[in-house]
Parts: structure tokens; sequence; C-alpha cells
């Protein structure tokens, strides 16, 4: 495991189209671009093996929890399956399931979505304000709050708890947006962005 901060990210980017595979359906239909609706978007880069994600578990499902109705929740995983097993398509079910998660959870095979994205790490946070007619531009990215398995502070999801506030209210959200620190994204040998290669 190699501890990772996010990288930062443009406020105000565009959320890229996408087509992949929904690990949190029966017979792993594909999820896309088209299939979100006009209500904000989480979109959240985690797996089932890293411990800084199994950490926060719990406060992904309070968040969904508490935010049934106004927002539309996506996760991904585009870590290589073939090095981390753990992570494959059938083993992020069984992690959703055990979490009763039910928003779609997107398996990124070719990592394309993440470099898009310029995903750095598990967990990690965007979320989307909707400008009309599915035109979804980077509201916030960064932590979910300053717990860390590491840490004595409690996990309580404040600060992407107080961005979706601001974001109901149609505010700018004036607080500082911390970078997420957690396991990197496991790359494909070869397909290494680099930003990755020019931190190891």
């Amino acid at each position: 495991m190699v501890k990772t901060n996010s990288n930062f990210v443009r406020l105000g980017s565009s959320l890229p189209i996408f087509n992949l595979v929904n690990a949190n359906s029966p017979k792993n239909h594909k999820y896309s671009f088209d299939d979100l609706d006009e209500r904000p978007l989480l979109l959240m880069f985690i797996c089932a093996h890293c411990p800084f994600v199994k950490y926060v578990e719990s406060e992904i499902s309070k968040i969904q929890k508490d935010n049934k109705n106004n927002l539309q929740i996506i996760a991904i995983s585009s870590n290589d399956v073939d090095a981390y097993p753990e992570d494959s398509p059938e083993n992020l079910r069984i992690q959703a399931q055990k979490n009763n998660w039910d928003f779609p959870y997107l398996y990124d095979d070719d990592q394309t979505f993440a470099k898009k994205l310029e995903a750095a790490c598990t967990p990690d946070f965007y979320l989307f304000i909707n400008l009309g007619n599915k035109n979804f531009s980077l509201y916030y990215h960064g932590q979910l709050d300053s717990s860390r398995p590491s840490n004595e502070i409690p996990l309580t999801g404040a600060d992407l708890r107080s961005a979706i506030k601001a974001l109901e209210k149609n505010t700018e959200y004036k607080l500082p947006q911390l970078p997420s620190l957690g396991c990197n994204i496991k790359w494909k040998s070869g397909n290494e962005p680099n930003w990755f290669t020019s931190n190891k």
C-alpha cells in the first residue's frame, strides 16, 4: 500500500462521457453518462481492498441514506484486477451488498475514466453541480473529512457534507478543499499516468 494524496483538479472541470460495467447489477449491465438524471452528482473512486476505503464505508452508507432524494451517487473502481483480484467486479458487488449501497458501482477496466479525472487514490470524492442539460461541472474535489485510520479524529464526513449543503443552497463553497489520502490507484503495468510515475 502506497499512501497517496489526490491530485489537484480544476474546479469547473466537466464530467467526462462514460459507459462502464456496473458491478452493482445482477448481470453487470453497462451504466453510462446518458443514465444520469438532473440532480447533482457525487462520484467516488473507491475499491474493495483498500483499508482507507474500508474505514469510510460506514460514512458512505450514511451519506447515501441522508441524500437519497437530492443527490445521485456513482462509485468507480479503476484498479488492475489481475494484480488485485480483490477488486474484481464480483467482489465490488459483494462490498456494495454488505454496505447496502444501491448506487451504480462501475468498473473502469481500461482506466481511461480515472485518467480523464486525474484520479490518484482511493477514496477520492468529486462533487458535480448540474448547470443544466447534464452539463456537470466540478464543484468540490477532495477529502471526506480529516479522519484517518491512524488518527483519533471522529469519522463524520464533515468536509463533503458541508460541500453538499453549500451546493444545495446554490452558494459558493468557500472552505479549503483539502486532498484525500488513501491507497494509490493500482495502475496496469505500462498504463501508469505521468503524475503517478513522477511521484514514485
